[in-house]
């Protein structure tokens, strides 16, 4: 068993766009939308049936200009775990989610 890291990015990319889709950025609305985001993946995720715990995350910033970098490092069984980085953006914010999925040997 390998994760998928290519299903992953397709459930938490349409995820993203169903709770963001054309919204502005709304500094009151962010920490709705982070957590829809993080709950509706992970319920998508878990559908899926496979043997795996996941962790994610997601960030939401107003674009200005500024600079926004992030970085992980896991130290876990490459052959069976795995992770998937989604980017997304619009006009006035940027969105990152992060997906860790860690196996579950029974």
């Amino acid at each position: 068993m390998t994760f998928n890291a290519e299903e992953a990015h397709n459930i938490v990319k349409e995820c993203t766009e169903g709770v963001l889709g054309k919204a502005d950025y709304n500094h009151s609305k962010v920490n709705q939308w982070t957590a829809a985001i993080v709950e509706q993946s992970l319920t998508h995720l878990v559908k899926l049936g496979k043997t795996y715990k996941y962790i994610v995350t997601c960030a939401v910033m107003q674009k200005c200009g500024a600079g926004l970098h992030t970085a992980s490092s896991c130290f876990w069984d490459t052959t069976t775990d795995g992770t998937c980085t989604v980017r997304w953006e619009n006009r006035t914010m940027n969105c990152i989610v992060n997906v860790f999925a860690i196996a579950v040997v029974l």
